[in-house]
Protein backbone atom coordinates (compact mmCIF):
# COMPACT_ATOMS: atom_id res chain seq x y z
CA UNK A 1 0.00 0.00 0.00
CA UNK A 2 1.16 3.63 -0.88
CA UNK A 3 -0.64 6.72 -0.72
CA UNK A 4 -0.30 10.27 -1.78
CA UNK A 5 -2.28 12.41 0.36
CA UNK A 6 -2.50 16.18 0.03
CA UNK A 7 -1.77 17.92 3.13
CA UNK A 8 -2.21 21.81 2.34
CA UNK A 9 0.49 24.07 1.11
CA UNK A 10 3.86 22.93 3.58
CA UNK A 11 3.99 20.67 2.02
CA UNK A 12 1.96 19.49 -0.60
CA UNK A 13 1.93 16.25 -0.82
CA UNK A 14 3.01 13.17 1.37
CA UNK A 15 4.00 9.68 0.72
CA UNK A 16 2.60 7.39 3.18
CA UNK A 17 3.66 3.60 3.01
CA UNK A 18 3.78 0.81 5.78
CA UNK A 19 6.46 0.36 7.78
CA UNK A 20 6.92 -2.81 6.63
CA UNK A 21 7.93 -1.17 3.20
CA UNK A 22 10.85 1.13 5.23
CA UNK A 23 14.26 1.04 6.11
CA UNK A 24 13.98 0.65 10.08
CA UNK A 25 16.33 4.01 10.66
CA UNK A 26 13.38 5.82 8.96
CA UNK A 27 11.43 5.02 11.80
CA UNK A 28 14.13 5.60 14.30
CA UNK A 29 14.19 9.07 12.85
CA UNK A 30 10.67 9.97 13.57
CA UNK A 31 10.94 8.66 16.91
CA UNK A 32 14.08 10.47 17.97
CA UNK A 33 15.96 9.95 20.92
CA UNK A 34 13.79 12.64 23.34
CA UNK A 35 10.83 12.47 24.85
CA UNK A 36 7.55 10.39 24.79
CA UNK A 37 7.73 8.70 21.52
CA UNK A 38 11.96 7.29 22.39
CA UNK A 39 10.76 5.79 25.64
CA UNK A 40 7.71 4.00 24.98
CA UNK A 41 8.01 3.06 20.82
CA UNK A 42 4.24 2.04 20.75
CA UNK A 43 4.27 -0.75 23.14
CA UNK A 44 1.86 1.31 25.81
CA UNK A 45 -1.06 -1.09 24.73
CA UNK A 46 1.26 -3.81 24.10
CA UNK A 47 3.19 -4.75 27.56
CA UNK A 48 2.20 -5.17 31.00
CA UNK A 49 3.34 -3.16 33.70
CA UNK A 50 5.88 -5.70 35.19
CA UNK A 51 8.19 -5.05 31.37
CA UNK A 52 7.94 -1.64 31.18
CA UNK A 53 11.91 -1.66 33.40
CA UNK A 54 13.34 -2.47 30.14
CA UNK A 55 15.38 -0.09 28.29
CA UNK A 56 14.31 2.56 25.20
CA UNK A 57 17.15 0.53 23.17
CA UNK A 58 15.03 -2.86 23.71
CA UNK A 59 12.11 -1.73 23.27
CA UNK A 60 12.85 -0.16 19.89
CA UNK A 61 13.97 -3.43 18.98
CA UNK A 62 10.70 -4.93 20.02
CA UNK A 63 8.93 -2.30 17.48
CA UNK A 64 11.48 -3.11 14.89
CA UNK A 65 10.34 -7.14 15.44
CA UNK A 66 6.58 -6.01 15.35
CA UNK A 67 6.90 -4.13 12.25
CA UNK A 68 8.81 -7.10 10.79
CA UNK A 69 6.69 -10.33 11.62
CA UNK A 70 3.25 -8.57 11.81
CA UNK A 71 0.90 -9.85 8.99
CA UNK A 72 -0.60 -6.25 9.04
CA UNK A 73 0.45 -3.14 11.10
CA UNK A 74 1.59 -1.96 13.17
CA UNK A 75 2.11 1.53 11.65
CA UNK A 76 2.29 3.88 8.49
CA UNK A 77 5.21 6.18 7.65
CA UNK A 78 4.59 9.54 5.95
CA UNK A 79 7.60 11.35 4.05
CA UNK A 80 8.35 14.90 2.90
CA UNK A 81 10.26 14.04 -0.17
CA UNK A 82 12.76 11.20 1.23
CA UNK A 83 12.58 12.55 4.68
CA UNK A 84 10.29 10.68 7.16
CA UNK A 85 8.10 13.28 8.82
CA UNK A 86 5.22 11.16 10.98
CA UNK A 87 4.48 8.01 12.50
CA UNK A 88 0.87 7.17 12.64
CA UNK A 89 0.36 3.41 14.62
CA UNK A 90 -2.89 1.32 13.49
CA UNK A 91 -3.60 -3.01 13.50
CA UNK A 92 -6.34 -5.03 14.59
CA UNK A 93 -7.12 -4.49 18.50
CA UNK A 94 -6.13 -8.61 19.07
CA UNK A 95 -2.60 -7.27 18.43
CA UNK A 96 -2.77 -4.77 21.70
CA UNK A 97 -3.53 -6.51 24.92
CA UNK A 98 -3.39 -3.73 27.11
CA UNK A 99 -6.22 -1.50 25.17
CA UNK A 100 -9.50 -3.04 26.54
CA UNK A 101 -7.57 -2.38 30.24
CA UNK A 102 -7.70 1.71 29.40
CA UNK A 103 -10.57 3.02 30.91
CA UNK A 104 -12.12 5.11 27.84
CA UNK A 105 -11.91 2.06 25.57
CA UNK A 106 -13.99 -0.41 28.21
CA UNK A 107 -16.74 2.58 29.25
CA UNK A 108 -16.80 3.87 25.80
CA UNK A 109 -16.31 1.12 23.03
CA UNK A 110 -19.44 0.10 21.26
CA UNK A 111 -17.48 -3.16 20.10
CA UNK A 112 -16.29 -5.10 23.56
CA UNK A 113 -14.90 -8.79 21.67
CA UNK A 114 -11.53 -7.46 22.05
CA UNK A 115 -10.86 -10.94 19.96
CA UNK A 116 -12.20 -9.43 16.46
CA UNK A 117 -9.58 -8.85 14.42
CA UNK A 118 -11.51 -7.12 11.94
CA UNK A 119 -11.87 -4.03 14.12
CA UNK A 120 -8.87 -1.76 14.15
CA UNK A 121 -7.69 0.69 16.48
CA UNK A 122 -5.42 4.05 15.30
CA UNK A 123 -3.55 4.67 18.93
CA UNK A 124 -0.88 6.64 18.51
CA UNK A 125 0.56 9.48 15.77
CA UNK A 126 4.36 10.48 16.16
CA UNK A 127 5.28 13.82 14.06
CA UNK A 128 8.41 15.74 15.38
CA UNK A 129 8.51 19.36 16.44
CA UNK A 130 9.94 20.80 12.90
CA UNK A 131 7.21 19.14 11.02
CA UNK A 132 4.15 19.68 13.20
CA UNK A 133 1.45 22.01 12.10
CA UNK A 134 1.80 20.80 8.23
CA UNK A 135 -1.17 18.70 8.07
CA UNK A 136 1.17 15.40 8.54
CA UNK A 137 -1.31 13.28 11.09
CA UNK A 138 -4.78 14.38 9.35
CA UNK A 139 -3.31 13.07 6.22
CA UNK A 140 -1.90 9.75 8.24
CA UNK A 141 -5.53 9.27 9.34
CA UNK A 142 -7.11 9.17 6.25
CA UNK A 143 -4.30 7.36 5.17
CA UNK A 144 -4.65 4.79 7.99
CA UNK A 145 -8.48 4.18 7.89
CA UNK A 146 -7.55 3.17 3.61
CA UNK A 147 -4.91 1.20 4.79
CA UNK A 148 -7.39 -0.81 7.41
CA UNK A 149 -10.25 -1.52 4.99
CA UNK A 150 -7.53 -2.83 2.70
CA UNK A 151 -6.60 -5.41 5.09
CA UNK A 152 -9.88 -6.44 5.94
CA UNK A 153 -11.72 -4.03 8.49
CA UNK A 154 -15.14 -3.95 9.09
CA UNK A 155 -14.55 -0.97 11.77
CA UNK A 156 -11.68 1.69 12.67
CA UNK A 157 -11.32 3.19 16.12
CA UNK A 158 -9.98 6.01 17.73
CA UNK A 159 -10.01 7.45 20.97
CA UNK A 160 -9.51 11.40 20.21
CA UNK A 161 -8.48 13.96 22.46
CA UNK A 162 -10.62 17.52 22.82
CA UNK A 163 -8.36 20.19 23.22
CA UNK A 164 -11.41 22.67 23.70
CA UNK A 165 -13.10 20.50 26.73
CA UNK A 166 -9.37 21.38 28.79
CA UNK A 167 -7.96 24.65 29.68
CA UNK A 168 -4.96 23.76 28.74
CA UNK A 169 -3.58 20.62 27.01
CA UNK A 170 0.57 19.71 26.27
CA UNK A 171 1.83 19.07 23.13
CA UNK A 172 2.51 14.86 24.46
CA UNK A 173 -0.83 14.70 25.41
CA UNK A 174 -2.10 14.89 21.91
CA UNK A 175 -0.54 11.81 20.99
CA UNK A 176 -3.85 9.43 20.45
CA UNK A 177 -5.00 12.39 18.02
CA UNK A 178 -7.99 15.42 18.07
CA UNK A 179 -11.42 14.72 17.81
CA UNK A 180 -11.17 17.25 15.09
CA UNK A 181 -8.80 15.39 13.11
CA UNK A 182 -10.60 12.55 13.02
CA UNK A 183 -13.85 14.32 12.22
CA UNK A 184 -12.03 15.90 9.11
CA UNK A 185 -10.78 11.70 7.67
CA UNK A 186 -14.67 10.64 8.18
CA UNK A 187 -14.83 9.31 11.81
CA UNK A 188 -17.89 9.58 13.75
CA UNK A 189 -18.16 10.22 17.64
CA UNK A 190 -19.36 7.09 19.41
CA UNK A 191 -18.95 7.56 22.79
CA UNK A 192 -17.31 10.30 25.36
CA UNK A 193 -16.16 8.26 28.50
CA UNK A 194 -14.80 11.61 29.94
CA UNK A 195 -15.40 14.72 29.06
CA UNK A 196 -11.72 15.39 27.06
CA UNK A 197 -12.03 12.44 25.49
CA UNK A 198 -13.99 10.48 22.77
CA UNK A 199 -14.36 7.16 21.25
CA UNK A 200 -14.39 7.87 17.23
CA UNK A 201 -15.27 5.23 14.71
CA UNK A 202 -15.69 4.46 11.02
CA UNK A 203 -17.63 1.64 10.16
CA UNK A 204 -17.54 0.27 6.77
CA UNK A 205 -20.61 -2.44 6.91
CA UNK A 206 -23.08 -2.66 8.78
CA UNK A 207 -23.23 -5.86 11.76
Amino acid sequence: MQSEVTADARPPVLKIVPAQQVPFADVEAVFGTKGDPATCWCQWYKLPRSEWSMGNAELAHLLEQQITEGEHGPGLIAYDGDTPVGWCAVEPRPALPGLPRKRIVAQGSPDQDFDDASIWAITCFVVPRAHRKRGVGGALAVAAVDYARQHGARVVEAYGVDPAARAKVPAADLFPGTVSMFERAGFLEVARPTPSRAVMQVRFSDD
